[in-house]
């Protein structure tokens, strides 16, 4: 069951650090077999997938990737309802990211120097969405969405086969909604691998995005630098800040929302409410009993889930932004009014009729976002991860000239004296009429 902390400068800060210890623990055994299969894949191509494919997933294709008359076929199996709340959904998100969107510009100076930023989108993306049991179609419309406003050429979804060879009918939707251009059925560490090195079918990419069991995460991250990733996530949270005014049987809810995600997930309500404490206690033990999931919950609400009860809202405040939460919600009389306030968290989720889910499925802000307290100093994916910059400077000889003492002083004084020598050559040179 979920424990009660009150908050005493001690044994809340005595918590964290336990809460924290579960992301620190390095499985090496994990990362001497995804090294290996990265090593495989590397050297034999589509032969090793395969392989790993019929080991892992259990079934051998006769070919990997789906085409574009399969995937309308696969797709049209998706339950018609969920079909549409697909569409509306990834409407909302299209029209979210669209305000992201930044174009490349160019400033001129009197003296004819011109200086600008281009901005466009990567060449190829891969995208990898989990299968099997964890089928999250959402997350096919909040990576790829953001890439194609982007104006990524080229979007490559991975994606692990059944038991049956075939692939989950509800990604198929979303991989067709969101405008994904390939798609192939495999999954795990040779997955992303084959996104990262190519191989004879697929072809290498600029990046890498999408959710994944360890090996997939362990897989992104050492990878990292041969491809670019959006970001080394941990386990799910969430952080509920809740005053007097909040719902108990709302709070318990939310809370299990996250929880059920993983053993592994954390679940925190931060309340000066003991009453309320009590109360949300006693809906968790209510709602749980009736949910499919209900083990999960209960052990990620005993081993990571707490309740702290703090001396006021101000404290409690102060406390999510040093936990810096991946979900924050604020369930207080007044919320707005915490806005500004509110320095650390994915995303914020403000009042009683703000549910995390919302912001999951539907509402428009997307919901990859960064975990461990990394949202002290990262973002969420948008459609800023999906696009590259590069400037560019035009100088007239006389500009050139006008400059070239202050350019050839700090060359020379950082002992670059080729540097230095670029300039000296052309200034000797325009100079010696």
């Amino acid at each position: 069951m979920i424990k009660k902390v009150m908050a005493d400068g001690k044994a809340e800060y005595k918590f964290i650090s336990e809460l924290k210890a579960r992301c620190e623990n390095n499985d090496r055994d994990v990362t001497d077999v995804v090294s290996k299969i990265l090593a495989d894949v590397k050297e034999n191509g589509d032969k090793a997938v395969a392989a790993y494919t019929l080991k892992f997933d259990g079934s051998m294709l006769e070919k990997a990737e789906i085409s574009a008359e399969e995937l309308k076929k696969y797709a049209a199996e998706c339950d018609s309802e969920v079909f549409e709340a697909l569409e509306r959904a990834s409407e909302n998100i299209k029209a979210f990211h669209k305000r992201q969107l930044q174009q490349s510009w160019l400033t001129t100076k009197e003296n004819g120097v011109i200086l600008g930023q281009r901005i466009r989108g990567l060449k190829r993306v891969g995208i990898y969405v989990p299968g099997g049991t964890a089928a999250y179609p959402s997350s096919v419309l909040m990576n790829a969405i953001p890439a194609k406003i982007a104006g990524v050429e080229e979007i490559v979804m991975v994606t692990p086969p059944g038991k049956n060879g075939r692939p989950n009918p509800d990604i198929m939707a979303a991989a067709l909604i969101a405008g994904v251009d390939r798609v192939f059925l495999m999954g795990g560490a040779q997955a992303v691998a084959a996104l990262a090195y190519g191989t004879e079918s697929v072809p290498k990419v600029d990046k890498i995005v999408g959710p994944g069991n360890i090996f997939v995460a362990t897989a992104k991250k050492l990878l990292f630098g041969t491809v670019d990733i959006d970001m080394i996530a941990g386990p799910s949270e969430i952080l509920v800040v809740a005053d007097k005014t909040a719902r108990a049987d709302y709070l318990a809810a939310d809370l299990m929302s996250q929880a059920e995600h993983d053993i592994l997930a954390s679940a925190i309500l931060l309340t000066d409410s003991d009453e309320l404490a009590e109360g949300v206690i006693r809906e968790i033990e209510k709602q749980s009993a009736n949910l499919s999931r209900k083990d999960i919950i209960d052990k990620s609400l005993n081993d990571y889930g707490a309740i702290i009860v703090c001396r006021d809202i101000r404290e409690a405040v102060d406390f999510a932004n040093i936990l810096a939460p991946e979900h924050l919600e604020v369930c207080v009389e007044n919320p707005m009014e915490y806005i500004g306030r509110l320095d650390n968290a994915g995303s914020v989720f403000l009042g009683n009729y703000s549910p995390e889910p919302l912001g999951d499925y539907y509402a428009g802000p997307n919901h990859v976002l960064p975990t461990s307290g990394t949202a002290r100093f990262f973002s969420p994916l948008s459609v800023d991860s999906f696009i590259k910059k590069s400037s560019f400077i035009y100088y007239t000889k006389n500009a050139l000239l006008d400059d070239a003492d202050d350019i050839i002083r700090i060359a020379n004084a950082e002992g670059l004296t080729a540097h230095a020598n670029s300039i000296i050559v052309r200034k000797e040179n325009e100079t010696k009429d």
